[in-house]
């Protein structure tokens, strides 16, 4: 029973060394999850101001602006991306200091010209912040490259 217990333990402690797959959150069907009730996510999508971050509009005549937004994603420290399609993008971010795991997600509308994006902690309650941070960030560089208005 101890031993049962230990491993218990163990595999609870380690569910964010697993690898770069979530486990929960990240939506099968390529839509953006909503945010949980906790003050580590910010989505586009979500409504209530603790959780809400504004979409991107890419610029009018961006000729293959979403691979360029992918070239960025892979470009940011600590992030790998698990998964990019012609619309949707999942990268998995690690923290400098633990190395702790968030989920980048990025959804094109391509009628619309608008990216919805979704940044979450794995685990934990509180993120400090570091999704709001990695989002604005992301935005700033995409603005740089004049990808997005």
């Amino acid at each position: 029973m101890e031993v049962l217990m230990l491993v218990m333990v163990l595999a609870v402690l380690n569910n964010d060394a697993a690898g770069p797959v979530p486990e929960k959150g990240v939506p099968v069907t390529e839509r953006l999850a909503a945010c949980p009730d906790k003050p580590n996510c910010i989505s586009s999508r979500s409504r209530d101001t603790k959780h809400a971050v504004a979409p991107m509009r890419l610029k009018e005549g961006t000729v293959g602006g979403w691979a360029l937004i992918r070239e960025v994603v892979s470009g940011l420290p600590r992030c790998t991306i698990v998964k990019a399609t012609d619309h949707y993008l999942h990268a998995a971010c690690k923290s400098r200091l633990f190395g702790f795991t968030d989920d980048l997600e990025m959804r094109l509308d391509p009628a619309a010209g608008i990216v919805d994006i979704r940044s979450a902690a794995r685990s934990g309650y509180s993120d400090f912040g570091v999704n709001r941070k990695r989002v604005e960030g992301l935005r700033n560089l995409l603005k740089a490259r004049a990808l997005i208005e």
